[in-house]
């Protein structure tokens, strides 16, 4: 017998006494047939207090690009060592898909001490420095050297707790008061608002318990995604006009907005919708 069916079978027998009655443990979760169609949360991941599932390695487990795609809408979720959980909806992500990739940092195959995240199991992190003062994170993909760089959070819980560290954090601007729609509106930004820095880097995302992804909350319909050019990438050649940054349509929070790919992705969507008449 499978060790997890074995498991099953005796949470069941701890949950039916014999007269009948049952009872549930304060610690564990209760196994209960399913109430509702659809897909229901791992008891293996879910908070007995009711909070959203954590995401484990299977959802890291795909390419670059639609990964980049599925992190959107996703919360990420950093715990301080005070306790104090932040939280912040991912908006805005760029993918790099490896050695082929001239904008990415194990293009040619180039693989070093800095870089060794990008060549780890799916859900790791790269966590990197640049100009010498500011944290970038990315998380690894399938495929040898391929990530997604997570560009953009829209804040959703402990934003006083935000405002105080990108306040410390900031290089050259004290004095001027920061909007909440600048504490995450890029990747140094969402890097300094959660207290990430080089530690983090090579940590698994699935399992970590300073940092996590759990599933965000579905909305009334799918949010329209727009496909651009990368930002900072103007010596990767024709790499940098490739449409490998995902945002939210309409999303406030987002970096940087490309006009032109919005207006294509609108068109898009117009002539799908036709379609359907």
């Amino acid at each position: 017998m499978g060790q997890k069916k074995q498991r099953l079978l005796e949470a069941k027998r701890h949950q039916s006494p014999p007269d009948g009655t049952r009872t549930s443990s304060p610690k564990e979760p209760r196994l209960e047939p399913p109430t509702t169609l659809g897909p229901q949360r791992s008891i293996y991941f879910s908070s007995l207090k009711g909070r959203p599932a954590r995401l484990g390695s299977e959802f890291f487990d795909q390419p670059a690009v639609s990964l980049a795609r599925a992190f959107l809408g996703q919360v990420l979720v950093r715990r301080l060592d005070d306790g104090t959980e932040l939280r912040g909806r991912i908006v805005e992500t760029e993918a790099y898909l490896g050695p082929e990739d001239e904008a990415a940092h194990s293009r040619g195959g180039r693989q070093t001490p800095r870089n060794r995240g990008m060549f780890m199991k799916p859900g790791t992190l790269y966590v990197y420095l640049i100009y010498g003062m500011y944290f970038c994170m990315n998380v690894s993909s399938q495929g040898d050297g391929a990530c997604v760089l997570l560009r953009a959070l829209e804040p959703l819980g402990g934003l006083e707790a935000m405002r105080q560290l990108r306040h410390t954090l900031r290089k050259g601007v004290a004095g001027r008061a920061l909007k909440d729609l600048e504490l995450c509106n890029g990747p140094s930004k969402l890097c300094q608002a959660l207290a990430i820095d080089k530690s983090f880097d090579q940590r698994d995302l699935a399992t970590d318990e300073a940092v996590w992804l759990e599933r965000g909350p579905l909305g009334p319909s799918e949010p329209a995604v727009v496909a651009a050019a990368r930002v900072g990438i103007g010596h990767a050649g024709e790499w940098a006009l490739k449409p490998l940054r995902f945002y939210v349509q309409g999303s406030p929070w987002v970096s940087v907005v490309d006009r032109a790919a919005k207006r294509n992705t609108q068109a898009r969507a117009k002539a799908s919708r036709d379609e359907d008449f």
